[in-house]
């Protein structure tokens, strides 16, 4: 699992640990692994020119040390001060290896630029002069390596409301942030190296999956199970409008776990989702869950869904389902998987908004809906009532495809059926979803019935590494 922490939880662990070590430890520890991320990212250390941005406060000191260290090695290595307050004792151990003072016109000559202007601690937004400089690095192609965080985006939020550095790579101290994996920010971070200094945490209020956690949180079969222990799925998508909606997401849905569907919706549309898929049961029957919504357009019957709600099985609402969900009653067994725009509506707000504020929204509607939800986009957020969250980003662009939602919808359903809690069966159906496409994409287009078409091979590669 990929953990990341709030600044007051990195802090109060800095803290802790930095009582118990001799003055300096914890910054050269950074120091050494910021070092040496540079010099792998570079290929080298020997003659490359490295360009130090220096703010004020610990970040620019970390960034000054791990100058000392490239020095050494034989780089040539200047310092940019975009503060009268740059750490005194890095500054002048930069020096005394050889080093210099230098000034923003030295970056358009540079290999690398370190970002070393504000850490965790700095508010959103750059000064004047630091995007200035910023700004030069960009318009010459030099790479930035970002120290901690990038520079100028919101930590704890992943919110980007001012200028902010757009790293090519960050190297990060004792845990993930939640900048690292929260959109808009985590598309500024790059790939992000964690670099171990020692931190004692507590439990992270933001998570990422890893293959290791799809592995065991996965209901696999085993030698007893029949259709029915497997789980079965009740779906309610589409309509004479958009019948598509309903064999797409039966598509994502047959490739989870479970042992049967029962498709519930217009002759018309059943007969085609039994032409595509003839296992399909169209009988109504025992169900473990639900899934409804994807493509109902004006076939949405508000009340009958709301009765699903007040039911014991769990539900996922989609799309047009969505519209049946309010903030009246219990909706623990309730996953809810809108986009921007649709949470938007639901929660009376620009979509502009839900975008520049993700994490913010996605927890707001988890609470007033007592839901999980599940925010598309480029990096999935999952947030549960309990203010719980998971993150998913390993998804390629080319996932942004008509009816790729309705195969989320199906899979998450699926995930449901065979007895996840919202939460797991949305961070597992993210996971494989977005581990489906990059299969069936490999770096070109895809379409929805093709990435529910690679699931079972994406699952099998997942669970069997």
């Amino acid at each position: 699992m990929r953990r990341a922490h709030t600044v007051e939880q990195v802090r109060a662990a800095e803290a802790s640990l930095m009582a118990r070590l001799p003055e300096g430890t914890l910054m050269q520890r950074a120091a050494t692994g910021l070092a040496v991320a540079i010099s792998n990212f570079l290929g080298r250390a020997y003659g490359a020119r490295v360009v130090l941005l220096i703010g004020s406060g610990d970040n620019g000191g970390d960034a000054l040390y791990a100058g000392v260290r490239l020095a050494r090695r034989g780089a040539h290595v200047t310092a940019v001060l975009l503060s009268e307050k740059a750490h005194e004792a890095g500054l002048e151990a930069l020096l005394a290896v050889g080093g210099r003072v230098g000034s923003p016109d030295d970056i358009a000559r540079a290999d690398v630029v370190v970002d070393g202007i504000v850490g965790i601690g700095g508010r959103p937004g750059l000064r004047p002069d630091a995007a200035a400089a910023v700004e030069l690095a960009e318009s010459h192609n030099v790479p930035i390596v970002a120290v901690d965080v990038p520079s100028g985006v919101d930590v704890d939020t992943g919110e980007t409301p001012g200028p902010h550095v757009r790293a090519d790579l960050t190297v990060t101290f004792g845990t993930h942030k939640i900048c690292h994996l929260i959109d808009p920010a985590a598309s500024a971070c790059g790939p992000v190296h964690l670099v171990d200094i020692g931190l004692d945490l507590p439990q992270a209020s933001v998570e990422s999956l890893q293959d290791a956690d799809v592995r065991a949180l996965y209901p696999v079969p085993h030698g007893e199970s029949d259709k029915y222990s497997r789980g079965v799925l009740g779906l309610m998508a589409g309509s004479t409008q958009y019948p598509g909606a309903a064999v797409i997401a039966t598509a994502g849905a047959l490739g989870g776990p479970i042992g049967m569907i029962r498709y519930v919706g217009p002759d018309a549309v059943a007969a085609e989702v039994r032409a595509a898929h003839p296992e399909i049961v169209a009988v109504e029957g025992r169900v473990q869950a639900w899934a409804v919504g994807s493509g109902l357009g004006d076939n949405l019957d508000v009340p009958q869904v709301r009765e699903l709600l007040e039911a014991e099985e769990p539900v996922i609402l989609d799309a047009d389902g969505l519209k049946a969900l309010d903030d009246s009653g219990d909706h623990e067994g309730v996953l809810a998987t809108p986009h921007a725009g649709e949470l938007a509506r639901l929660l009376g707000v620009e979509r502009s908004t839900v975008e520049a504020e993700r994490l913010k929204h996605a927890r707001l509607a988890a609470e007033r809906f007592d839901a999980t939800v599940l925010l598309k986009g480029a990096t999935t957020v999952i947030a549960a009532p309990d203010g719980h969250v998971r993150v998913n980003g390993n998804a390629t662009p080319w996932l942004a495809t008509a009816g790729a939602g309705d195969v989320l919808a199906g899979l998450c359903g699926a995930f449901l059926a065979a007895g996840l809690t919202a939460l797991d069966a949305a961070s597992l159906g993210a996971y494989l979803h977005a581990a489906a496409a990059n299969l069936a994409s490999d770096d070109g287009p895809i379409t929805a019935l093709s990435v529910a078409a690679a699931l079972p091979e994406a699952t099998r590669q997942l669970l069997q590494p």
